[in-house]
């Protein structure tokens, strides 16, 4: 049976979490928050499997069309992000290095990133946002050291992530990017947690980015240069994971700041990345107020 997957929304002011079934939304928090407040404390318990079982055979309470997507896991301790890990990424760069030995990262805070169906700001301060399309990890199990063998027992879901970057702002410092990469509500999470319970899941998935209909990255994860694995093993060693840190994997290339002259991001834009057996993350775009 395939699990519903568990979202993480507000209805009339309210932030609930529930399940979403063809027909809407069965409202989980109302059962289950005295427990469990949030999706993260479901996870940090390890019963995102059972609460989406439970959901399977309930009635909806809530349209789709009367909810706001949030970003389903609420306030993580967390998120990392993950820099040129498909190997035509790395050729884009055309700086004659090799693939590096290592993977690069940084970190970005949960306020700049929206939920599905909420648009991306372009802030006042640049033209310049752009559009990543990638999957993310989200730890369940806490640990440190972890071995790559053991990598994949922490991890509780997937979800997407259109890693919106402010391409001026990547370059303000000699070494960071963090300027760039932490706009708020520049980028979005969501739309849901899908149960991961098999590598299958992950080992070959189709990753793609449309704007506006128009096919802009398109990847699959068996080609990874540091795959999920080697990921979750390598930041482990730094630092402690735990349940509710999202893990943003990379993205393929194609971002419009590659293009010749580069495709930016503007008002009414719309941006779809979708990866099988995940979903559809859908986002428009704009102006700061």
């Amino acid at each position: 049976m395939k699990l519903p997957r568990l979202a993480t929304y507000s209805v009339k002011g309210e932030i609930r979490y529930g399940a979403v079934l063809e027909g809407g939304i069965v409202d989980l928090s109302a059962r289950h928050a005295k427990d469990y407040p949030t999706l993260r404390e479901v996870i940090a318990a390890g019963k995102l499997v059972s609460l989406a079982e439970e959901a399977a055979g309930r009635t909806p309470v809530h349209a789709l069309g009367e909810i706001t997507w949030l970003p389903p896991v609420p306030a993580p301790e967390k998120i990392i992000c993950i820099g040129v890990n498909y190997p035509d990424r790395n050729a884009e760069y055309k700086d004659g290095q090799e693939a590096p030995k290592y993977p690069s990262m940084f970190m970005r805070s949960p306020r700049s990133f929206v939920g599905h169906d909420t648009p991306l700001v372009r802030p006042r301060a640049s033209a310049q946002l752009d559009y990543e399309g990638e999957i993310v990890l989200v730890i369940g199990k806490p640990g440190r050291h972890i071995a790559e063998s053991a990598a994949l027992d922490h991890v509780a879901a997937l979800t997407l992530c259109n890693e919106g970057s402010v391409r001026d702002w990547l370059r303000h410092a000699k070494f960071n990017v963090t300027q760039g990469k932490n706009f708020d509500s520049s980028g979005s999470l969501g739309p849901w947690l899908v149960p991961y319970t098999k590598e299958a899941q992950i080992a070959d998935i189709r990753l793609t980015t449309h704007v506006n209909g128009e096919l802009r990255q398109e990847d699959r994860t068996s080609r990874l240069m540091f795959p999920f694995r080697y990921l979750i093993s390598y930041i482990s060693t730094f630092a402690t994971l735990v349940p509710g840190d999202i893990i943003v994997t990379g993205t393929p290339t194609g971002a419009g700041a590659r293009f010749d002259p580069p495709r930016y991001l503007k008002p009414g834009d719309v941006i779809e990345v979708e990866a099988e057996g995940i979903g559809m993350l859908r986002n428009g775009v704009v102006d700061e107020a």
